[in-house]
């Protein structure tokens, strides 16, 4: 393992685990039939000359500008919050103790205090302590639901981890027919539940359930059609699961990281929403005329929205950086594993994967999340705008610009994970990834929509089955009747938040051996024999086949 393949020992798996030239590398033998979109007699890239492989050694600091520019919104928040905490205005709740004197023109306070008093209206105590009883039991239980749940979720979650590794295949298709049966299951549910049911009897009409009920079996048919047409694919995403999984269970650390930053993140939010609600103290009372008399208002100094806007820019900066240092450590954690020699155990990649999140690739994490929040925030201009703007003109563009933006998110995913292996900036990143995978002609595609819907319906089922188990308990012992519902989604929300977040740790793993098995196969190396089993099966990327058709030569 580690070591380049032996020409001598060629098999019939060698088209897919072997470049036909490599990628960015030392150049190989030349091929009489070039890609159609390069000339054979053309210069190769500066680029074209680099290796390609896991950069242990020091990284020097990439995209520095972009920085320097979030440190910039980061000290101005922080700056201008202190200034707004300590400048506020206490009078600003004390507005209606003010009067307009007429000698000053201006608004003074009252010397003398008014107090209005009023008889006392009590409400009647037998229907005030049954109201009282019955919020009192709803929040007792929701809340030992909830901290029975958040403790379940975590062993929960490192237990469908391990079945994962070990079972792959088994829990795959056990969980299939649950794809359709738990949704079938809540339809007639509700639906007969509603009709025994007075209360609901009188508020839905018989028609409009119905018309929900025929609505979720086609939800439902649909599914299962989407199922029947990519069942090829579903014996191989198998694998890829399994392989994903095995390599997380080697890196159980991450577990532990994740979550801290992002509880390092609300902490660091904390300060900033403190200083947007003491910005609006800020201001002054000043005197206003209206219909000849004058009265006394709050006016809030000019500075303030645009301290909002500043801040709010941060957050969402911050978030979405965060969302990108975490995918950084995953990818850099997973990789060094990756790219280590079998049986060799790896000490402190998680630490160097930490260190060059906020060090050397900081500025290329934040460039990251900056575009990722620009394009959130187009994508919420663009849906506020089809409200404003309807017609057929407006949706073909809404159309255009939700497809350019999710054909960036897909890039952009990539490329952090080919910045956490290599330590390049953010473009250089980007294409190189695009050539990456375009010269060994691989089909991403086909890794980030089967894998994630299967793993997200098996986290939909196992929450929902979670849910159905509390509603039965709570049915049975205790006494809140309609409100057990309530619990039990309650439940399944906070369940499926915590498995959900292990699925994206998860896609994140699966697309880190992706892209590390692509560098593999650029390079004609197999440091991971179990990986290039798997992935040698994926498709070859549709827009690439004209181009392995040119590159082949006729036999007559």
């Amino acid at each position: 393992m580690g070591s380049t393949e032996d020409t001598t020992s060629t098999t019939n798996s060698d088209a897919y685990s072997s470049p036909t030239q490599p990628l960015l590398s030392t150049p190989g033998p030349t091929y009489p039939y070039p890609y159609p979109d390069q000339p054979a007699a053309s210069e190769p890239e500066p680029t074209q000359f680099l290796q390609i492989s896991y950069n242990y050694g020091p990284r020097p600091i990439k995209d520095l500008p972009f920085l320097l520019l979030f440190s910039l919104f980061a000290l101005s928040t922080f700056a201008f919050g202190i200034f707004a905490s300590v400048n506020r205005n206490p009078n600003s709740s004390a507005v209606s103790s003010f009067s307009y004197d007429s000698t000053t023109a201006s608004c003074v306070k009252n010397t003398t205090a008014s107090f209005n008093l009023r008889a006392p209206t009590f409400l009647p105590l037998p229907n005030s302590f049954a109201l009282y009883s019955s919020s009192s039991s709803l929040l007792k239980c929701l809340i030992w639901t909830l901290v029975i749940t958040l403790i379940i979720s975590v062993p929960f979650a490192f237990s469908v981890l391990l079945l994962l590794k070990h079972y792959t295949k088994q829990i795959v298709y056990v969980s299939l027919p649950f794809f359709v049966i738990v949704p079938i299951f809540v339809n007639v549910y509700w639906f007969v539940a509603c009709t025994v049911s007075s209360t609901c009897n009188e508020k839905f009409p018989l028609a409009y359930r119905i018309l929900v009920l025929v609505f979720v079996f086609v939800i439902i048919g649909v599914t299962v059609w989407i199922f029947v047409v990519n069942w090829h694919r579903i014996e191989l995403t198998v694998r890829i699961i399994g392989v994903a999984s095995d390599a997380l269970s080697r890196n159980l650390g991450l577990f532990g990281v994740l979550p801290a930053l992002t509880l390092g993140l609300f902490v660091y939010f904390v300060p900033i929403v403190v200083f947007l609600v003491l910005a609006r103290l800020n201001g002054k009372i000043v005197a206003r005329e209206e219909d000849g008399e004058y009265y006394c208002v709050w006016k809030q100094d000019s500075w303030v929205p645009a301290y909002y806007a500043l801040a709010v820019i941060t957050m969402f900066w911050s978030a979405t950086a965060m969302v990108e240092v975490q995918a950084y450590v995953i990818s850099g954690t997973i990789a060094q594993w990756y790219f280590s020699k079998d049986g060799s155990t790896l000490k402190r990649s998680l630490r160097s994967s930490l260190r060059n999140a906020f060090g050397p690739s900081s500025g290329t994490i934040c460039l990251s999340g900056l575009l990722i929040c620009v394009v959130r925030f187009v994508r919420a201009a663009v849906d506020n705008a089809k409200e404003d703007a309807p017609g057929m003109v407006n949706l073909i563009l809404r159309c255009c610009v939700n497809a350019l933006l999710a054909a960036f998110d897909f890039v952009n995913k990539f490329t952090i994970n080919f910045a956490a292996i290599t330590g390049e900036a953010y473009c250089t990143s980007a294409k190189m990834t695009y050539e990456l995978l375009r010269r060994n002609l691989l089909s991403a595609v086909f890794v980030e929509t089967v894998s994630t819907r299967i793993l997200a319906g098996i986290i939909l089922v196992l929450s929902a089955i979670y849910a159905i188990v509390v509603c039965v308990i709570l049915k049975a012992a205790s006494h809140l009747g309609v409100d057990s519902y309530f619990v039990a989604v309650m439940a399944w929300v906070l369940l499926i938040v915590v498995l959900g977040y292990f699925v994206h740790v998860l896609d994140n793993v699966i697309d880190t051996v992706y892209v590390c098995y692509a560098i593999d196969k650029d390079k004609g190396e197999v440091y991971k024999q179990e990986v290039h089993e798997v992935y040698v099966h994926l498709p070859i990327s549709r827009n690439n086949r004209s181009a392995l058709v040119a590159r082949t030569p006729l036999v007559v």
